[in-house]
């Protein structure tokens, strides 16, 4: 725990995305709300992420274009150039965000600890947080407060929907049946299960689970042809909606949904965090990091195989957030390995 003898007036956050991490922060904000409610808090955020988060009560964001190139570091500037906060909390490690974080004035400037550094991060904040090895990313978010003396354990949401988007949600999908959503594309192709597999599993839950399969997801290329692909191949009718909800919208359906499939991704974490169940597939990656927090049971994990096939290591000697995006390897999962989740979830709900 960090010396701090009274309540800070202001804190910084910089956390510019992705949607998965930032949706890790909102737990943070809310252990700072329960604890220091007087506290003001300001988020530089990513203009994706703010659209997924623009609805938090009692935070002040800046959004940060990503893309914009020197016009957007020089905004950025001028936004913080007379700003002083007490406390900066260095969430990202990347070389922009490092970089950036030389912008924001505060004496106490905290950030991730040498073991899940890199870019020099830990160069850029003076204090780190605790290094827990074999930490799941909810709970190392969680440790920037706990450095600053708030017992914060269990993560809370509070994922905020606007009512246009859940009328919306109820539009497309009146209800009866269960709903089995499937948002199959991450943002790391690498990352993403054939789309043939993904038929197997929509048919089996629309055939023998009486479920009705809605597919969702961006507007890229990758995400409408996989989502098209999906559909062709599934024998039983499903509601493709790729590219056809806003973001806000996307959360709405994501909280209808009663079961939700989807690779490491931001709509995983995102249903997670809204209390949705998630069959999440994990190869390239380890749940036991990154999966949904509230769904780890749930998950086809095949990460320990995919590091002794191409790493030649046990999954416990790669450094603790190692990515294993190779081709194929997402092909250790077989839709056997998720009907069965499946059939754990229907028992477990029923």
């Amino acid at each position: 725990m960090l010396p701090h003898d009274h309540q800070p007036e202001h804190i910084c956050i910089l956390r510019l995305s992705a949607l998965g991490d930032a949706t890790h922060v909102v737990p943070v904000i809310r252990a700072f709300e329960d604890h220091w409610p007087q506290t003001r808090i300001t988020w530089i955020i990513g203009k994706l992420e703010y659209k997924l988060l623009s609805g938090l009560d009692n935070v002040e964001f800046i959004v940060f274009d990503k893309r914009g190139g020197w016009p957007a570091v020089r905004q950025l500037r001028m936004e913080l150039r007379d700003r002083r906060f007490d406390v900066l909390l260095h969430m990202q490690v990347s070389a922009r965000a490092n970089l950036l974080s030389k912008m924001i004035r505060a004496p106490l400037r905290l950030g991730w600890d040498k073991a899940r550094s890199r870019d020099f991060h830990h160069h850029f904040a003076r204090e780190q947080v605790a290094e827990v090895p074999f930490q799941h990313q909810v709970q190392g978010f969680l440790e920037f407060p706990r450095a600053l003396g708030i017992a914060a354990e269990t993560p809370r949401w509070d994922l905020p929907i606007t009512k246009e988007a859940r009328d919306w949600a109820v539009e497309q999908v009146p209800g009866g049946s269960p709903i089995l959503l499937i948002s199959p594309c991450s943002s790391h192709e690498l990352r993403n299960w054939r789309p043939e597999y993904y038929a197997v599993a929509g048919d089996y839950a629309a055939s023998e689970l009486g479920m009705q399969v809605i597919l969702s997801g961006g507007p890229s290329d990758l995400e409408r042809e996989t989502g098209q692909e999906i559909e062709n191949q599934m024998k039983s009718a499903c509601l493709n909606l790729v590219g056809k909800d806003t973001l806000e919208q996307s959360k709405a359906l994501l909280q209808r949904a009663d079961l939700v499939i989807s690779p490491d991704s931001g709509p995983a974490h995102i249903a997670s965090a809204l209390g949705t169940p998630v069959i999440g597939l994990y190869a390239a990656t380890w749940s036991k990091r990154s999966g949904p927090y509230n769904s780890l049971p749930l998950c086809v994990d095949r990460y320990e195989e995919a590091a002794r096939k191409y790493r030649n290591r046990e999954a416990t000697e790669i450094r603790w957030g190692h990515r294993i995006e190779e081709t194929g390897v997402m092909d250790l999962i077989r839709p056997d390995d998720v009907i069965e989740r499946m059939l754990k979830w229907k028992k477990e709900a029923s």
